[in-house]
């Protein structure tokens, strides 16, 4: 079975989908596992590229994956550049630059965006972040305004007035910053919550131990290889690390936590 390949939640733009493209292709020769990239852009729920059983190499979310809903097996998580050296990010908090909100609180009773509720930085880590400032005050927001997808999406309602505030994977704003600085400087960050584990590279779970160690071979030593390293560089990743399931278990402890406490949604 020819395996697929991935990276919808991390192609910014054109020229960064081609430097992952490029970036699987070098893996998959350097792990002698053939891989096809596939597009499958928003609208297509990323639920049905998570339940293929020819994944070899897709990125999912640290909470889908953490629910255990998906039959994937884990392969290895991107290190962010402008990080501390491990597999984390965060949500940043954004609005557009010319706005009056200053904090966090001038925000409360404007009009808040969110992704889907699979989304760890779209939804869960807005909704873990709100939740102290939802017990102590009821609703936050006039409006709360779900469903954009995507990270982009939230860019778009923001510059176009449709939102005031809305969270923005930082990863996804350190390739914005690259890709399309003029973009990045007509937003400005508020706050930026507590860092988790990242978006990791799995495999379905049916391609078998023996392929998915030598794709996370390759991942792991990528940093070393000068091809690869070039394109992580254009990606703005230092290299990739081996995941640990069990660290991604807070993303579900935080969500059940804001379940119990009642606060269903970014509101």
């Amino acid at each position: 079975m020819r395996l697929i390949a991935n990276a919808r939640m991390y192609a910014v733009d054109a020229a960064t989908a081609a430097n992952w493209t490029a970036l699987f292709a070098r893996i998959a020769a350097m792990a002698g596992v053939p891989l096809t990239v596939i597009p499958h852009a928003a609208p297509a729920p990323l639920e049905d590229l998570w339940r293929r059983d020819d994944l070899g190499l897709a990125f999912i979310c640290g909470y889908p994956f953490a629910g255990g809903s998906f039959p994937v097996m884990p392969i290895a998580a991107p290190i962010p550049a402008s990080g501390d050296g491990r597999p984390l990010y965060a949500t940043h908090l954004v609005v557009r630059v010319e706005s009056d909100i200053a904090t966090l609180a001038d925000s409360f009773g404007r009009r808040l965006g969110w992704t889907v509720a699979h989304s760890q930085s779209g939804f869960n880590a807005l909704r873990t972040h709100l939740l102290p400032h939802w017990q102590a005050r009821g609703p936050l927001y006039a409006r709360s305004i779900g469903l954009l997808l995507t990270p982009r999406r939230v860019i778009d309602a923001l510059l176009a007035d449709e939102i005031d505030i809305g969270p923005l994977d930082s990863y996804f704003h350190d390739l914005l910053l690259a890709a399309e600085p003029h973009t990045a400087s007509r937003l400005r960050i508020v706050e930026t919550t507590t860092p988790r584990p990242m978006p990791l590279l799995v495999a379905s779970d049916g391609v078998g131990e023996a392929v998915v160690a030598r794709l996370q071979a390759a991942l792991l030593e990528a940093a070393q290889d000068d091809e690869a390293c070039a394109i992580l560089a254009r990606l703005r990743l230092s290299g990739f690390a081996a995941v640990e399931p069990q660290g991604y278990r807070v993303l579900v402890e935080e969500a059940a936590a804001a379940d119990r406490a009642g606060y269903l949604q970014p509101a």
